[in-house]
């Protein structure tokens, strides 16, 4: 590599040793401590990119970064920092930055992350930046003898989302970026070298949400973002999060959106879907879920609560992005008063506000107007769609659920892995 880098730290041995693992690697390397040279450096020397500490004296990194990205748009800048948290990585990631990384980083890390800045451009084949291009892509499943294959796609550019946990109760966020054909789905924490893939192995609890837990490093309640990425034919990214996705609005919507304004871009390359050969079911008809062969994504979900839920029975065909994103994106997050009570006293749903779940209490709904008649069943559907994507591949089939949850799902998923 003869691309120039410009380190820009106040801390001379960080400098120095960044001067050195990349002049190994073959990079033009510059540096300096000092932020008042950092316009002027970039105006003389055009770097490819540019390693920015968020706490440097005298003018602060997110100010320095601003700066740079209005004078000199096309510089790449990677924000690095070691006293930081996901807020300040989605605000610099807001601003511009093409990535984020903690100190202490791994050697690792940081190469793959330069690795990713400069070949961003050349990842994809082309873009589908909207649904009707998108439709036509994911509805697309091929044949190859008796395999079914389906394309690879990421995202155009980088997406940032800031929220509140739902569980947790913190402000917190995520960076979702690009990645290469082949990589699957992981999330990452902001040093960047205990990325957890998304694979069934890596679930650590499955109670009032899915956690995915790997290196140290935990995320809670994934199953909404990765239900968004299942239902628009998204395989390959990789996600910067802290220990808990955002709540949002309860639902995948703001994530579908964010995902499809940053363009789909299909990557050349095909993947094999998983479609069991034979009917396999967990559990017994009063709760039980089972799935058996067919030619898309078939979901039947039968939702049993006392009044004022009652029953509620949801039939969807993942037949295009467009359907889900009309009939279960929408659907959010909801639970008894009851349930919220005990949920707090474990520690969980500290998060839950009126904006981001149907509350509901032995009469009525109390807190907002339902977007579905059967929005409860609808979201169970998009908790099963998020959780089926942990077998890190599509999933083809006939899916009969009754009265499930994440544990359940996650039953059914192991007997599918144990099967093939």
């Amino acid at each position: 590599m003869n691309a120039t880098v410009l380190v820009v730290d106040d801390e001379e041995r960080i400098r120095s040793s960044l001067c050195g693992i990349l002049s190994d690697e073959g990079f033009r390397v510059l540096a300096t401590g000092e932020s008042r040279h950092v316009l002027a450096l970039i105006e003389q020397e055009r770097p490819a990119v540019v390693l920015l500490d968020v706490w440097m004296p005298e003018l602060d990194g997110i100010e320095l970064l601003r700066r740079i990205k209005r004078d000199h748009p096309d510089t790449q800048v990677i924000m690095i920092s070691g006293h930081a948290n996901i807020e300040t990585a989605v605000a610099a990631t807001r601003l511009g930055a093409a990535d984020f990384i903690e100190k202490p980083f791994s050697v690792g890390a940081l190469l793959a992350s330069l690795k990713r800045v400069l070949g961003r451009d050349s990842s994809s084949t082309h873009g589908a930046s909207d649904l009707s291009a998108l439709r036509e892509n994911v509805s697309r499943i091929a044949r190859t003898g008796s395999r079914l294959m389906v394309p690879q796609r990421t995202i155009a550019r980088s997406v940032v989302l800031g929220g509140q946990g739902l569980h947790s109760g913190l402000k917190t966020g995520v960076i979702l970026h690009p990645a290469p054909a082949g990589s699957g789905i992981s999330f990452a924490s902001l040093a960047g070298q205990s990325a957890i893939p998304v694979r069934l192995e890596n679930v650590s609890e499955t109670g009032y949400n899915t956690t995915l837990s790997g290196k140290g490093h935990s995320v809670r309640t994934v199953e909404h973002l990765l239900s968004a990425l299942h239902g628009l034919g998204i395989s390959n990214l990789r996600i910067q999060a802290g220990n808990e996705v955002p709540a949002m609005d309860g639902s995948a919507l703001e994530f579908c959106q964010q995902l499809l304004k940053a363009g789909i871009e299909d990557q050349g390359e095909q993947i094999e879907p998983i479609a069991p050969a034979r009917a396999i079911q967990v559990g017994e008809n009063g709760e039980s879920i089972r799935i058996e062969p067919a030619e898309q994504l078939v979901i039947d979900y039968t939702l049993e609560y006392p009044p004022p839920i009652g029953l509620q029975q949801v039939h969807f065909e993942l037949t295009s992005p467009e359907v889900y994103l009309k009939e279960i994106a929408p659907a959010r997050t909801f639970g008894l008063v009851r349930e919220f009570q005990k949920m707090s006293e474990l520690g969980l749903a500290r998060g839950g506000r009126l904006d981001n779940c149907i509350l509901i209490d032995d009469e009525k709904i109390v807190n907002t107007t339902l977007r579905f008649a059967d929005e409860c069943a609808r979201h169970k559907v998009l908790d099963l769609i998020g959780d089926l994507y942990l077998l890190g591949r599509p999933v083809i089939g006939h899916i009969i659920a009754v009265k499930t949850g994440h544990s359940d799902n996650l039953a059914l998923l192991r007997a599918i892995a144990a099967s093939s």
